[in-house]
């Protein structure tokens, strides 16, 4: 583990090495032109470069699996039968009074809570290259100290493993990290796979492309435009569902994806693709990152996220419910909000919908 708490590479470091260059080569020469943006240049490649550089590698230590098949069994049940997805997390009280899950963290050897976590979505996960202590920051790392403090009595025994949009439920699911909190959004499928707390954000998805475009939002301005969305999100099952249904037009093409969503600006600032589609959240940190660029249109789904940890941890599960309730309860979440989200959300004394944390309804 280096120096920042989040676990090194594994696998053939110089091929990463030549494919980050090249990537830097190539923004470098596609940002001729932007203006203003030669900060964001700098980390949009210094971010990508981090992606290429640490994937998750595999998890040391393991997690308890008690109960999984059981366990496995009822989450199936409830995502065949699911209407509200974040409603369906379990309170904090109840249970056998048992805590394997729990237990198997507190007896590790390295003391330490392993979450997967972004680590270059500007204000919920990223790197300051301005911050001296070069520690990870952000709203969804605020949650994950007050997760630690409250688990092991120390909100820095972290061990934060950086991970890309498209490998957040096989982390969970192979037990290489006790749990994302990675602006992850609860849905039907997903708790079939995966358990969830409760919510503790929502937002919806929304439209970035250039403050020149024509595009107006998720509508018939998409017409033979490259729209962009990360692998395994929410973001590209709205676009494929928005053609299906023919709130895009057929002509819309959504093939391009990646494994992180920033690496969809990086394509939107090089001219690869008309436009972005990701969760509104998130859209507007990357707006607040290069002035070149805007949201477009409304919000045009509900987004609620929520930690995701392994089927079958329930002890886990309730643990983080009831951190999230004191979490609120005692400030700590809006604290968080208006440190880090309240200076790309809220405009003026206008207050997004997302300022409120959600109120949890469990199942």
């Amino acid at each position: 583990m280096n120096a920042r708490g989040t676990t090194p590479t594994e696998g053939d470091t110089s091929v990463r090495l030549r494919s980050a260059a090249g990537a830097w080569r190539r923004l470098r020469a596609g940002l001729r032109g932007w203006g203003g943006v030669g900060a964001m240049a700098l980390g949009c490649a210094l971010t990508l470069a981090f992606a290429l550089l640490v994937p998750l590698s595999q998890h040391q230590g393991g997690t308890a699996d008690a109960g999984q098949g059981v366990a496995h069994g009822s989450q199936m049940r409830a995502a065949e039968e699911c209407e509200n997805p974040q409603d369906q997390s379990l309170s904090p009280s109840g249970g056998d009074g048992k805590t394997p899950t729990l237990d198997a963290i507190k007896g590790r050897e390295d003391r330490r809570l392993i979450v997967g976590v972004d680590t270059n979505s500007y204000r919920w996960g990223y790197l300051d290259p301005n911050n001296p202590s070069g520690e990870l920051e952000g709203f969804d790392i605020d949650l994950v100290h007050r997760i630690a403090q409250d688990v092991l009595g120390d909100r820095d025994a972290v061990q934060f493993k950086a991970i890309p949009t498209s490998r957040r439920i096989e982390a969970i699911q192979k037990g290489e990290v006790d749990m994302v909190v990675r602006t992850m959004t609860i849905n039907c499928d997903r708790i079939g796979q995966v358990a969830f707390s409760a919510p503790y954000f929502v937002t919806g998805q929304q439209v970035l492309a250039a403050k020149t475009s024509t595009i107006t939002g998720f509508d018939k301005t998409l017409a033979d435009r490259k729209v962009c969305s990360a692998q395994g999100s929410t973001a590209y099952d709205n676009l494929e569902a928005g053609r299906k249904d023919g709130d895009l037009p057929a002509s819309t093409d959504i093939r391009t994806t990646v494994p992180n969503q920033l690496d969809c600006l990086v394509k939107l600032q090089l001219g690869e693709v008309d436009a972005v589609v990701t969760d509104g959240a998130l859209a507007a940190s990357q707006a607040a990152q290069d002035p070149t660029v805007e949201l477009k249109g409304g919000l045009f789904t509900d987004e609620y996220y929520g930690v995701a940890m392994k089927l079958g941890s329930d002890d886990l599960v309730r643990q983080v419910n009831r951190t999230l309730e004191n979490y609120v309860k005692d400030g700590g979440w809006e604290a968080s909000y208006e440190k880090w989200l309240h200076p790309t959300m809220d405009q003026g004394d206008k207050k997004s919908a997302s300022a409120t944390p959600p109120e949890a309804d469990y199942k």
